[in-house]
């Protein structure tokens, strides 16, 4: 039979056991909590930059389509570039949608017999559901005759609004910085006889589903 003290010793030492585990475990939660704190911080970053590289792709591919939109002739995909209230401000002319699609090709059909508007350097600033981005653009140009080819690099200057999940441009300003004309006879020679080319309808080669090698298409 144990006396009191050996007991009382036998508590003290269970009762500092317990003490050390308690501490032990105190400290293991406090790292695990600092970990998981972490952890979610992680996270939560991952998700901000996840989301604004998402808005950043949509806002380029949104310029990119509108580009596609109007060297396609194609009024539904211009018209999707926009927002119904939104306006585009060409030289001297500011244009409401949604009839800008129909004048922007009704413009280039007139003047012209192909375009192509190539996207290059931007820039974009985004805050919260708005966007403002700087687009250099270099458009070519084929003469209603298709004897002159001219190049006219520009700059776009877009005002774009995230509404629900999409972007789209609400206001358009644009420059010509500067061009270069010449003879577009090389597209006439026997060099290129043959190749596929642009033309404004759903004939279109780009349309084609799924593409075919050698299949059917307008060429020079």
């Amino acid at each position: 039979m144990q006396t009191g003290e050996a007991l009382a010793a036998q508590i003290n030492m269970i009762t500092g056991g317990v003490i050390v585990l308690i501490i032990a475990l105190a400290g293991l939660f406090t790292l695990l909590w600092v970990h998981l704190a972490r952890r979610r911080a992680e996270i939560e970053a991952l998700h901000r930059d996840v989301a604004f590289q998402k808005d950043r792709q949509q806002i380029l591919d949104c310029i990119m389509r509108e580009a596609r939109g109007r060297d396609r002739q194609d009024v539904v995909i211009s018209a999707s570039c926009y927002w119904p209230e939104g306006f585009d401000e060409h030289g001297p002319v500011i244009t409401p949608l949604p009839d800008f699609p129909e004048r922007a090709n009704w413009g280039h059909g007139k003047f012209f017999s192909a375009t192509m508007h190539n996207i290059a350097t931007h820039t974009c600033e985004i805050d919260g559901d708005t966007a403002h981005c700087e687009t250099y653009v270099i458009g070519g140009l084929l003469s209603a005759d298709q004897q002159t080819m001219t190049l006219a690099p520009g700059r776009y200057f877009d005002r774009l609004e995230k509404r629900g999940e999409e972007w789209r441009i609400l206001y358009r300003r644009c420059t010509v910085e500067m061009s270069l004309q010449g003879s577009a006879e090389w597209v006439h020679s026997p060099a290129v006889k043959g190749f596929l080319r642009s033309v404004w309808s759903k004939e279109d080669v780009s349309y084609q589903r799924p593409i075919k090698v050698g299949s059917d298409g307008v060429r020079w």
